[in-house]
């Protein structure tokens, strides 16, 4: 665990970039390797959204790759009364030299998929274990992790990106945290 002080002087440093990098273009990382970027992720945190809300606990995406370039995409979350909430969704690739900048659709009609959304990867672990989404507007984030939390270390690292991409750290809602 991470002494107090020294999570005060990392949440100050963010705050201190976020500040004067939050007027820049929002970037991505360099690559993603869709094959390892496939499967199960646990959301740790995230800025709140209006359609998220109804979810409490035990939020996931789920990933999977499609025969057409496409990613299937499986939200899943529990309710405050206790049942589940799922979203499926597609997600296509809008940057074939990175794979890091996708957009999401939630909506179909007539087999047609309307309003996409982008969903940038703005931060990944060498080992795909955990991940930072972003928005290029900033107004949407998502801290997703192979695991149910971050180690102290990850914490760090991942407080560093959202510093390091103009995001206020203190937007963000961890899992366990009531809105």
């Amino acid at each position: 665990m991470l002494p107090i002080k020294v999570i005060a002087v990392i949440t100050l440093s963010v705050g201190l970039t976020a500040a004067m990098s939050e007027t820049q273009p929002l970037t991505t990382v360099d690559r993603v390797d869709l094959q390892r970027y496939i499967g199960v992720w646990h959301e740790v945190a995230r800025i709140p959204t209006s359609f998220q809300r109804k979810c409490v606990s035990d939020i996931t995406a789920t990933y999977t790759l499609r025969d057409d370039g496409k990613i299937t995409v499986l939200n899943q979350c529990r309710k405050k009364e206790g049942s589940m909430n799922r979203a499926e969704a597609v997600a296509r690739v809008v940057d074939k030299t990175s794979n890091a900048k996708l957009q999401v659709s939630f909506v179909s009609l007539l087999g047609m998929r309307l309003f996409w959304g982008d969903y940038w990867i703005i931060g990944l672990d060498s080992e795909y274990q955990w991940v930072v989404v972003g928005h290029p507007e900033r107004k949407y984030g998502w801290i997703l992790s192979r695991n149910l939390q971050l180690t102290g270390t990850e914490k760090v690292a991942v407080l560093k990106i959202l510093a390091e991409k103009g995001y206020d750290a203190a937007q963000f809602q961890w899992a366990g945290q009531k809105p």
